[in-house]
């Protein structure tokens, strides 16, 4: 009797398990992204104003949306979209929470912007000088 079959089905059955395990987590990211935005503009009516912070927050949400989907569409997740979300993240505590930090907090927060910055940069211009095809990271997978 040849293992090799079973053991062929049992990865197959465990890999289209994991997929769709993949997608339920990010659909409840999705749903739940909604929400907190929905409560985050629900407040913002509640208080008859919107502050620069409320509309960072809602771009951090947006942000979080497009990287759902695009991991949805392509399977693959861009390393730019998380950088893109914690900058803005940082931006928006260092514009909110600046009147209680120190100055050395200030200066920390800014360096971190500045560093995650330089990154989606080097990123992009790795993309942009050394560009892979669909092939050859299918071949890097295996």
């Amino acid at each position: 009797m040849n293992p090799e079959p079973s053991k062929s089905r049992i990865m197959s059955v465990g890999g289209r398990l994991l997929s769709w395990v993949e997608i339920l987590g990010l659909v409840v990211i999705a749903l739940a992204t909604v929400i907190a935005g929905v409560q985050e503009i629900m407040e913002m009516v509640e208080r008859r104003a919107v502050s620069l912070g409320d509309l960072l927050l809602l771009f951090i949400y947006l942000e979080v949306l497009t990287m759902v989907g695009i991991y949805l569409q392509s399977g693959a997740l861009p390393i730019r979209m998380p950088l893109y979300i914690a900058m803005v993240a940082l931006a928006r505590h260092l514009i909110i929470d600046m009147k209680e930090m120190t100055e050395t907090a200030i200066i920390a927060t800014s360096i971190a912007i500045l560093i995650l910055a330089v990154a989606v940069l080097l990123i992009r211009f790795g993309h942009v000088r050394f560009p892979y095809s669909v092939a050859s990271r299918d071949e890097d997978a295996r």
